[in-house]
């Protein structure tokens, strides 16, 4: 079980989650840098809990359900508690705005996640071919790197948005084939990666849950 405190949660928002899934991973540590608090289900994806597909219209990780309100997208998620409050200013980078950042995931979410997909499970896709869309998958990160090697995080000396919401797929991205990606050049993405990987906010949210069943005591996170 996670080191989470244990209490009363009855009117906290409930997160929906898999420790696993990156876009979980942008929710949480989103969360967790906002101070807010939340009721945590962790939720098995081959055996999905009826609670957890009452809740989300999609029936994908993560989902907050927030009084009658269901927020179903992860970037929403983040938003949501960016929104609520924001210590560190996530949301006002040093460089650029909220736009800027947005239209940077927006890539990430898009076009460099396809290609992840496809390369990573390229056994679901048999029309694909999985050199080429690494391939695909690296011209993004080669951006990254570029923006990287100007500064410490992208937008700027300090961490924002962007980097928290783009980090866990660039991490997934590596891990599908740890090796080719610690063999290429981009020398400022992949110490930024490592940085990530090893920093206590990443580890912090990244416990290993029990799956949440109705009736255990609540976990709260964080």
């Amino acid at each position: 079980m996670g080191h989470s405190t244990r209490m009363n949660a009855t009117l906290m928002p409930i997160l929906y989650s898999f420790r696993r899934c990156p876009y979980a991973i942008r929710a949480r540590l989103s969360i967790a840098a906002s101070g807010e608090q939340v009721e945590l289900r962790e939720i098995v994806l081959r055996d999905k809990a009826p609670e957890f597909l009452e809740t989300s219209p999609s029936a994908t990780v993560p989902c907050l359900k927030t009084g009658e309100t269901v927020i179903d997208e992860s970037l929403d998620i983040m938003l949501w508690a960016l929104d609520r409050s924001d210590p560190e200013n996530w949301l006002k980078p040093e460089k650029g705005d909220l736009d800027a950042m947005l239209e940077l995931i927006g890539v990430c979410d898009g076009p460099f996640k396809s290609h992840l997909d496809r390369y990573k499970y390229d056994t679901r896709y048999p029309d694909t071919d999985r050199e080429t869309e690494q391939a695909g998958a690296a011209e993004f990160l080669w951006h990254l790197d570029s923006r990287l090697a100007a500064t410490p995080w992208l937008f700027g000396g300090k961490a924002s948005l962007a980097d928290f919401a783009i980090l866990p797929f660039v991490r997934q991205f590596a891990n599908s084939d740890r090796s080719w990606f610690d063999s290429q050049e981009w020398t400022s993405l992949k110490a930024w990666l490592e940085a990530f990987e090893v920093s206590p906010r990443f580890q912090s949210v990244m416990p290993k849950w029990n799956r949440w069943q109705p009736g255990d005591t609540p976990v709260v996170f964080p």
